[in-house]
């Protein structure tokens, strides 16, 4: 008996035009990047507790300088121009300004830092490749969340204060232009300074390191000039901190004479421009380090 065997023929391979390409991968939305910075952003418990007490300490400290005028004031005292600095002043006292700025700067610096420190920037860089949108979102979280922490301290401390100096009958109403100017300039000090943090923790990448330039520059630094020449002039009202003090002070006739004095809408200026150049910067950095 004779059996036939076959030889089995060998398939032909499919053309590569008519291999099934794989699917492109999806791009991450920017909305589900600001979702995913906003979780990271809480879910360090310590950023819970060190804004909330130190919200609770500026409240705190303004309060006490609005209950020291309601005991030492007698009605008719000074000139109304100056009780409406006091009144402002006691809503957002120096030591305020003082702990919302080291606050905020070193709460922007390990915006960044603590996850370059823990590793996960790798994840997240691999995850989402583009470097640019990673960053434009922490900075998006990172100013909503400094922007409501600033409206939050400024307002309730201004209500406050002005409710206990309603009876000596200098409290002033939000509604007042120069009491809205004062309770927005707080409000803002808190992203500006944060967003500044930001790009020094951008620029250093180290806890430490952000955490204390964060605080030479933001606080330090104004005092190594002054408004007696023009140079130096300049570049203090370019400082964060001497731009708030411009934008709080109502009052000029009992300030220090200067020569080169800061305006209003240069300080204006000054916040948005720190703001916007901190973004940039740190942007610029994380795209040509981790190329």
């Amino acid at each position: 008996m004779i059996t036939a065997t076959t030889t089995p023929q060998p398939q032909p391979h499919p053309h590569p035009q008519s291999r099934p390409r794989p699917l492109p991968r999806p791009r991450a939305r920017f909305g589900d990047l600001l979702a995913a910075e906003w979780i990271k952003f809480w879910s360090l418990r310590s950023t819970v507790w060190v804004l909330g007490l130190s919200a609770l300490f500026v409240i705190a400290a303004n309060l006490k300088a609005a209950r020291y005028t309601y005991d030492h004031y007698t009605v008719g005292d000074g000139d109304p121009a100056t009780m409406l600095q006091v009144a402002l002043g006691d809503s957002f006292t120096m030591i305020a300004a003082d702990v919302v700025m080291i606050v905020a700067g070193s709460v922007g610096a390990l915006a960044l830092v603590g996850e370059y420190a823990s590793g996960l920037i790798r994840t997240t860089l691999v995850a989402v490749p583009d470097r640019r949108a990673v960053i434009a979102a922490k900075a998006c979280v990172l100013t909503a969340v400094m922007l409501g922490y600033g409206a939050v301290t400024a307002g309730v401390s201004f209500g406050a204060c002005q409710a206990v100096l309603a009876d000596t009958h200098i409290g002033v109403s939000v509604t007042d232009p120069a009491a809205l100017r004062f309770v927005a300039a707080a409000a803002l000090f808190a992203p500006v300074c944060a967003l500044a943090g930001f790009a020094l923790g951008a620029l250093i990448r180290h806890t430490a390191g952000a955490v204390v330039g964060t605080v030479l520059v933001l606080f330090f630094l104004p005092a190594f000039f002054n408004e007696r020449y023009r140079w130096s002039a300049d570049l203090l009202h370019a400082m964060p901190l001497q731009a708030w003090r411009r934008l709080a002070q109502v009052d000029l006739t009992h300030s220090l004479p200067s020569a080169h004095p800061a305006t209003v809408a240069g300080s204006w200026a000054t916040f948005a421009l720190w703001a916007l150049a901190s973004v940039v910067v740190a942007v610029a950095v994380v795209q040509r380090r981790d190329h």
